[in-house]
């Protein structure tokens, strides 16, 4: 039995979406144009790549293997509609932290020995969109890797997670 049948299909559907989530608070933060976009969503699909790794936290295993799937795929854009659609770049930040929490005590009470590991893979999935583009500067040069409002939102999904 996998870690996914401890939780009620629209909790899986939230647990699926929280990567997603997490990098795109971080996007949101401080959206650096179409370039970094792709950068940043390039990060998020490497994680997602690497949780299928042996030996690798088993959860992120199994919501990693929900992506390579139309259903796992369509409930993590369900997700990130619900929070995203219509929402101004600092709304979806919000939206992004408090679902993130909630999904962070979702995990803790239902799956108590899968939520340190969690927790850190959403915080670790962050970093790496934060550092996967470039901020500011002109055609990818100068800027800085990690600007003042991403490193503020990991900061703050940090708390929200803890």
């Amino acid at each position: 039995m996998g870690l996914k049948e401890a939780f009620a299909p629209e909790e899986w559907a939230r647990i699926v979406g929280a990567p997603m989530l997490a990098g795109i608070a971080v996007t949101a933060a401080d959206p650096g144009g179409v370039w970094g976009a792709v950068k940043e969503s390039t990060a998020v699909a490497g994680a997602l790549q690497r949780a299928k790794a042996p030996g690798g936290n088993p959860l992120a295993a199994e919501i990693a293997a929900a992506y390579e799937t139309s259903e796992g795929r369509d409930l993590a854009r369900g997700v990130l509609k619900a929070e995203a659609r219509g929402k101004k770049p600092a709304e979806v930040v919000e939206a992004a932290m408090t679902e993130l929490a909630a999904v962070s005590a979702l995990v803790a009470a239902k799956a108590p020995e899968a939520a340190p590991g969690f927790r850190d893979w959403l915080k670790a999935i962050a970093g790496e969109v934060a550092e996967a583009g470039t901020e500011g500067g002109f055609l990818g040069f100068g800027g800085e890797k990690v600007s003042a409002a991403e490193k503020a939102t990991l900061d703050r999904l940090g708390a929200a997670l803890a």
